[in-house]
């Protein structure tokens, strides 16, 4: 038997064949090791916020004795079943004590870049465990610590109850994924991690997190750098709204708001979900998201940035050329891409505004001009506003996704929302990896291994210096407002193009 020792500050690092056990402040974790890295799961970040924590913030994770297995995953946070998490691979467990984290690491005696993976999923589903978002890969080929967090979503984390007094902390799915930050900070240095290069990257609702994480003054110092993919800003509303939003949950349990804290799952979840359908038809926010107006998030994401009070860190942002398809078969009311709920859109936000936005999409009514404007609303036109706002303080760099692979052309969905994500994480042996790219597994498509290195690229490079340089053929230049430089992310190659949808953006930016 081979032992090996790594001594570095305070921490040391012991790896015993497939064994690895790290030595934390807050006791010991034995791990396993695949493919040569490091991992580590269901690591606890917080108390769990079970019993009288159900609906608080999450408080600090007390020390414990003896070594802890870190093995298995930790539970899911309560939620339905999802396409994301459907392979035999992923976990199934659901529980309300599940504020863990999962990490990766090539080598627990270094001190190397952290990048730190928030889950979307509309802040309804999603979970740090799943395979679609498996860190090994990025780990290796980065020679970096991959970190993903798991938070509270749904009624429990990501449906607004502040205002019902103590005992109910506002947003909560923020908080823990602050906590996790704070216990990366204090810990990951066990892992190999270097916690001042922490890179916070997300999709969707953890993309929406990280422009909120930008704009909260809780999160000082937590990360240098931060990658936003497919930011949906309307899912974050004034403190008004949700107030409004809360005590109507409380008239429709007919009960004390005392009592709320006691009552089950299932009763909750009911509630929650009937004012979630509601919403979308009567107001511009959906009930599940996050809350501007507190002291937590002062402001919304847009108007810190236009005001200068966000962390000033380098960042990437960008969408897919066609994020709403996927929805557009369903045609949830809150993502509108019919004609019916376009107009109720316009009717509940800006009724002035429609014959303006809508000369914006020439093909309008067709299929095409639907997806372009259903995408717009979530998406596009927030997260330009976004870019437009925070270029002016931090290095911005914008991008726009269009490959499209095989089965997707097939579905007639184009570069559907989320379809980045398993070529940034190369989770091509997942279950919606290999859906989406059959021969993944064995043959890398060129746009992942360019995508990956320019993540890692951005992670990883040049923190003396601040002047990121890319690996991947050719510069990508910052975005401003006079060029609106974004980088078109294609199937064999990317372009940079100035501005590429400028009629869009400027339908889009008296409404943002």
């Amino acid at each position: 038997m081979t032992f090996s020792f790594a001594h570095y500050d305070s921490v040391v690092a012991v790896v015993v064949g497939h064994s690895v056990v790290v030595h934390t402040d807050l006791g010991d974790l034995r791990g396993t090791t695949e493919g040569g890295v490091g991992v580590w799961r269901g690591v606890p970040y917080a108390e769990q916020p079970v019993g009288d924590r159900r609906f608080l913030g999450p408080e600090p994770k007390r020390p414990w004795t003896g070594l802890r297995d870190a093995v298995e995953h930790g539970p899911l946070p309560p939620q339905e079943k999802s396409f994301v998490g459907g392979g035999r691979d992923d976990p199934k467990v659901r529980d309300e004590a599940c504020l863990t984290l999962t990490v990766w690491s090539p080598d627990s005696s270094a001190s190397l870049p952290v990048m730190v993976w928030i889950p979307g999923g509309a802040f309804v589903y999603g979970a740090g465990q799943f395979q679609l978002y498996n860190g090994s890969r990025l780990a290796a080929n980065g020679n970096v610590v991959v970190v993903n967090i798991t938070y509270r979503i749904g009624v429990f984390g990501g449906f607004e109850l502040g205002d019902l007094g103590d005992g109910f902390d506002d947003n909560l799915a923020l908080r823990d994924q602050i906590a996790a930050l704070g216990w990366i900070r204090d810990h990951i240095a066990a892992f190999g991690g270097d916690p001042a290069r922490v890179t916070v990257f997300g999709e969707s609702a953890g993309g929406t997190s990280v422009l909120a994480l930008l704009a909260s003054p809780a999160a000082e110092g937590l990360f240098a750098r931060a990658i936003a993919q497919s930011p949906a800003l309307p899912l974050i509303a004034d403190r008004q709204v949700r107030a409004e939003q809360a005590h109507e949950f409380l008239r429709r349990l007919g009960v004390p708001v005392a009592e709320v804290k006691r009552l089950p799952q299932r009763r909750l979840r009911r509630a929650a979900g009937s004012l979630q359908l509601e919403s979308a038809a009567t107001t511009p926010t959906l009930a599940y998201g996050l809350t501007y107006g507190v002291d937590l998030l002062p402001s919304h994401p847009v108007d810190a940035a236009r005001d200068g009070r966000v962390r000033r860190v380098p960042l990437i942002i960008g969408t897919n050329s066609h994020e709403a398809s996927m929805f557009a078969w369903t045609k949830p009311p809150m993502l509108p891409t019919t004609r019916a709920s376009i107009d109720a859109y316009f009717a509940r936000v800006a009724p002035d505004a429609k014959e303006r936005v809508l000369a914006a999409y020439p093909d309008y009514p067709r299929r095409r001009a639907l997806i372009a404007f259903g995408s717009d609303v979530m998406f596009g036109g927030p997260a330009w506003a976004f870019a437009d706002a925070y270029s002016g303080h931090a290095p911005t760099h914008v991008y726009r996704f269009d490959h499209v692979g095989f089965s997707l052309r097939m579905l007639g969905l184009g570069a559907t929302h989320g379809s980045e994500i398993v070529h940034i994480q190369h989770s091509y042996a997942s279950y919606l990896g290999r859906k989406m790219h059959p021969l993944g597994r064995r043959l890398q498509p060129s746009v992942g291994r360019r995508m990956q290195r320019t993540w890692l690229d951005f992670a990883a490079k040049e923190w003396e210096t601040g002047e990121i340089r890319w690996s991947s053929g050719h510069d990508w230049p910052v975005y401003d407002t006079e060029h609106r430089y974004t980088r078109i992310i294609m199937s064999a190659r990317d372009d940079i193009v100035e501005d590429p949808d400028v009629e869009r953006r400027l339908a889009w930016a008296g409404l943002y």
